[in-house]
């Protein structure tokens, strides 16, 4: 019995201690393993991914910051400056450094003034950008205000005074419509690009600024800064320089462009263009009434905003590129030539005008109500005879018209490089079987062998067509851009059009007699002697007169101004070696003659003058 026990604990104390080897062999694997793993991460942090955790070490102990790049200038073809970058003061906050944003708003107004629309994106920013990039609070401190902010810099914890650059404009209103502003960068207009998202930082908005964006805006540099652990930077590590934006210099004559301007102030809304003929440069591009692009840039407040946005004589549309009218009776010279070169007229053929048309059951009145009597090619432009069109349109046909506008710039973009610019239209069957599901009808082509109906047309397209006529029937397009960055960027060439000398011929006649005696503008004729202008006067239909207005004797001149029609006029100059083309729109001026004439002659006789074909472009550097 005594045995048996003793055999029982001896069995009893092996099978514990077998059971504390097993246990401690199996932690003791446990942590081998574990030691086993952690060493093998170790190995890999420190071995394979080194690089990757160093960069980010140094990433928290250095603060890279952008450079913006200067934009680019922009002059016209003698070098004076169009838009240039002045310098500008700016306060601006760290986020990362700001324990209390509205506090530190609070304090930093003890000393300089703060909008209430900058407050709220200032918050808005703060919430929602990085806080590590620095936020604007304001700009354009005026240096009384830049020294009591650095006085009170050691109180005002994340607050610091940059010294930045700002666009300016100094030809303000004369040139608006033209160079375009530069405004701060919207959310839908974001991207990856870093620069966009520094403070104060600004994009194109209209005009050549936006459309020449990248171009202008340069490339950004940076500057690398140590930082302590409080976000304070120590010291600088590296800089790359930025990278200026592209000069770009204009075709423009700033001089001619404010006289320009200046002219059609006289009127309550109009707009002019002058070109060259010969080679497309634009000299002047004007549109009236303007706005000064420096209150954009700035920071426009929402009442100019509203009163310029609610004008009715639309002050922020360029009117040359994007305002669209009947081109009236200077349309007429489109619808010869296609007369011309279908062989149904010559200079000899001609209408018997009693002052109206009957075309089946319709009458179509000429403007001049006892008629023009009997009208050759000549007369008919000289003396805008409708009836005259009206004939000869119902023999030619509206698809041979269009085509011939076609050929002359009307009905398309020319590509002038403002992003305003609108195409226009020129109407013909095909066009209206798809635009309008309906067959065209033969009045319609009567009404739009004097420019009316459909067919509309631009300034731009205006001048270009003259250009065309008078130049000798080379394809010239308008441009306004002559270099950029040093590189030339205007055509070299242009092609002939093979149109017939002798019809071009016959149209310049025509255009010749309208500044002569019994022509429509000879009351606006340039006088001086190898001056001498061509042209042809229009009037644009807004809103007819009725049958009852007109029995009650009502005049154009008593409707409510945006009722009466549009005068416009087109003209080239000196008539012996054409050179300069313009075109005049006033807006509801009523008569061609007698509003858009006149500013022709005054605006080509200044062009003359100046000469500005006559001196090279500066080259850009």
């Amino acid at each position: 019995m005594a045995k048996t026990s003793r055999l029982s604990r001896r069995r009893q104390t092996v099978d514990a201690s077998e059971r504390f080897t097993r246990r401690a062999f199996l932690i003791g694997a446990g942590q081998g393993l574990f030691l086993t793993m952690l060493a093998g991460r170790l190995t890999w942090l420190q071995v394979w991914e080194g690089e990757k955790y160093k960069t980010l070490a140094e990433s928290n102990r250095v603060n890279v910051r952008i450079l913006v790049p200067p934009r680019g200038l922009i002059t016209d073809r003698y070098g004076v400056p169009l838009a240039v970058n002045e310098q500008d003061f700016q306060v601006q906050i760290i986020p990362a450094q700001i324990n209390d944003i509205k506090k530190t708003i609070f304090d930093l107004k003890k000393f300089i003034t703060i909008d209430e629309r900058d407050i709220k994106r200032l918050l808005r920013e703060y919430r929602q950008g990085s806080k590590y990039i620095p936020q604007q609070v304001r700009n354009n401190l005026t240096w009384d205000e830049v020294s009591i902010v650095e006085l009170n810099i050691p109180s005002l914890p994340g607050v610091l005074v940059q010294s930045g650059e700002a666009r300016s404009y100094p030809f303000k209103e004369s040139m608006a419509h033209v160079v375009g502003y530069v405004g701060r960068v919207a959310q839908k207009e974001m991207t990856d690009d870093p620069l966009l998202r520094q403070p104060g930082f600004q994009l194109g908005k209209g005009g050549l600024e936006k459309q020449y964006e990248q171009k202008l805006r340069g490339t950004p540099g940076r500057i690398e800064m140590e930082v302590n652990v409080h976000g304070r930077e120590v010291r600088e590590l590296g800089r790359t320089p930025s990278v200026s934006g592209n000069r770009l210099i204009l075709s423009l004559d700033a001089e001619l462009q404010r006289l320009v301007q200046e002219r059609l102030a006289q009127e309550k809304s109009a707009s002019a263009i002058i070109m060259d003929v010969k080679t497309g440069a634009v000299y002047a591009l004007a549109s009236h009434p303007s706005y000064d692009p420096n209150q954009f840039t700035q920071g426009i407040s929402t009442m100019l905003w509203e009163q310029l946005r609610d004008d009715e004589t639309h002050p922020l549309n360029n009117k040359v590129i994007s305002g669209l009218y009947p081109p009236g009776s200077t349309f007429k010279m489109i619808t010869a030539l296609a007369g011309l070169e279908a062989g149904i007229i010559d200079q000899n053929w001609s209408v018997s005008c009693p002052g109206h048309y009957d075309f089946g059951n319709h009458r179509f009145h000429c403007w001049k109500r006892g008629g023009h009597g009997g009208v050759n090619l000549r007369k008919a432009l000289a003396e805008s005879c409708d009836t005259y069109f009206y004939k000869l349109s119902t023999q030619v046909g509206i698809d041979n018209i269009a085509s011939m506008a076609r050929r002359f710039g009307l009905g398309e973009k020319l590509d002038i490089s403002l992003p305003e610019e609108k195409a226009g239209l020129v109407p013909d069957q095909k066009w209206k079987r798809k635009a309008r599901k309906e067959s065209w009808q033969a009045g319609e082509t009567i009404v739009a062998a004097i420019g009316q109906g459909y067919i509309h047309s631009s300034p731009l397209q205006l001048v270009t067509m003259v250009s065309r006529m008078v130049n000798g029937g080379y394809d010239v397009r308008p441009w306004l851009v002559g270099y950029s960055g040093g590189k030339i960027v205007t055509p070299s060439s242009w092609q002939r059009m093979n149109i017939p000398d002798d019809h071009l011929a016959l149209i310049k006649d025509g255009m010749e007699h309208v500044m002569l005696p019994g022509g429509t503008a000879y009351g606006s004729r340039i006088a001086s002697m190898g001056m001498e202008m061509g042209g042809k006067t229009g009037t644009s239909q807004v809103r007819r007169i009725r049958a009852d207005e007109r029995a009650r004797g009502m005049k154009q001149g008593e409707l409510p101004w945006k009722y009466r029609h549009h005068a416009l006029f087109v003209g080239y100059a000196p008539v012996a070696n054409p050179r300069y083309a313009c075109a005049v729109v006033v807006e509801h001026g009523e008569s061609g003659s007698g509003a858009a004439a006149p500013i022709a002659k005054d605006i080509m006789t200044i062009a003359q003058q100046r000469d500005p074909a006559s001196k090279p472009m500066e080259r850009a550097t």
